[in-house]
């Protein structure tokens, strides 16, 4: 651990701290914040969301031993019968900190000693950028092909992907970004329990411009258990906001487009478009013969008459761009190379809606 700089000093860093019933894993993650080797000014901002257990006697305990090496602790919270949820405690721990730059933290997670000076100096070159890192997941057998999409996208895939199931290209517990910067896109949306705060200000984010960059290398340890918050989130909803969000950036741009599964999720997408957007749609392509052979696809449920019906096409006598309702990484490679032998342009020629 290095020395650290004078404790007086105006922060540089507020690392961002929610908490709610934390105690099993709090003493791990505050040790972490104890751990880094950042050298600069860095206070820890915590609000505490109605914790029932023994969660503020330990932020207090970890205050006196975090202050005596020179890391100024601000704790706030409310101790109401029920919690008021992730956004609206984020939003306060920023709100009460004074840093220059916001490094985001959960209370289940663990950092790595290296993490606050290695995204503060690549903050500090993408002022606009959310910086995210790669992630150690724990337990290490869990969601084992998320973990590879979090660590393993390529720079450009962190805006190109920005439509599929798994969310924000840089997970929350990485986010590191300037005060500014967040004061411009923010704040959290504060709806509470079942609303997917971070991906609509990841959204919000996007919308008014800003980067995504990874730190390649393994700054988080990110743990997965049943009483995460991210679980109270529907897929119904998460699905909806991908749809919108995906008529409002990319869509406009094509006159027509195909939708690359002819399956569930391609007709549950087509179907989930609005009307104008369903109009773009000239057909549906597959490797599925049957699918194939049949020959359309009629959406029944459609107040138009007649019905609207899609032609089913086999990838290779279908046109770009797709919208691609594929799940990656699950057909043993056959879909990757199909998608390659069409040589395409991520991002121009197709997206991934997965």
């Amino acid at each position: 651990m290095r020395p650290r700089g004078d404790p007086a000093a105006a922060p540089h860093v507020s690392i961002i701290l929610p908490v709610h019933n934390a105690e099993r894993w709090l003493h791990e993650c505050l040790r972490s914040v104890l751990q880094q080797d950042f050298a600069g000014p860095m206070e820890l901002s915590v609000f505490n969301d109605a914790s029932k257990d023994q969660s503020l006697r330990i932020l207090e305990e970890w205050k006196a031993k975090l202050e005596g090496s020179g890391i100024p602790v601000v704790i706030g919270g409310h101790e109401s019968p029920y919690p008021r949820g992730v956004g609206y405690s984020k939003n306060q721990a920023i709100a009460q900190s004074s840093g220059s730059y916001l490094c985001f933290l959960d209370s289940d997670d663990v950092m790595m000693p290296q993490r606050v000076r290695l995204q503060l100096d690549a903050a500090t070159r993408h002022p606009t950028s959310i910086i995210g890192c790669q992630v150690r997941r724990e337990p290490p057998d869990s969601t084992e092909r998320y973990t590879r999409w979090i660590n393993q996208l390529a720079p450009e895939q962190l805006l190109t992907q920005v439509f599929t199931s798994h969310g924000p290209t840089v997970v929350m517990p990485t986010w590191f970004c300037s005060r500014a910067w967040f004061s411009h896109v923010g704040p959290f949306d504060e709806g509470g329990q079942g609303v997917p705060e971070d991906l609509l200000l990841f959204y919000n984010h996007l919308r008014k411009g800003g980067g995504v960059v990874r730190v390649d290398q393994s700054l988080v340890l990110y743990r997965y258990h049943p009483d995460a918050a991210t679980h109270s989130v529907l897929e119904t909803t998460i699905w909806t906001h991908r749809v919108r969000f995906l008529e409002e950036r990319v869509l406009p741009r094509w006159a027509a487009f195909t939708i690359w599964n002819a399956g569930r999720q391609g007709r549950r997408l087509y179907r989930n478009l609005s009307a104008g957007a369903r109009r773009k749609v000239v057909a549906f392509c597959d490797v599925d013969e049957n699918k194939i052979r049949k020959g359309f696809y009629c959406y029944e449920d459609s107040e138009e008459a007649p019905k609207p019906r899609v032609p089913i096409l086999h990838f290779r006598a279908a046109r770009p761009p797709f919208v691609i309702c594929v799940k990656l990484d699950l057909t043993g490679g056959e879909f990757e190379a199909n998608l390659r032998s069409l040589h395409l342009q991520e991002g121009r020629d197709f997206l991934h809606f997965s």
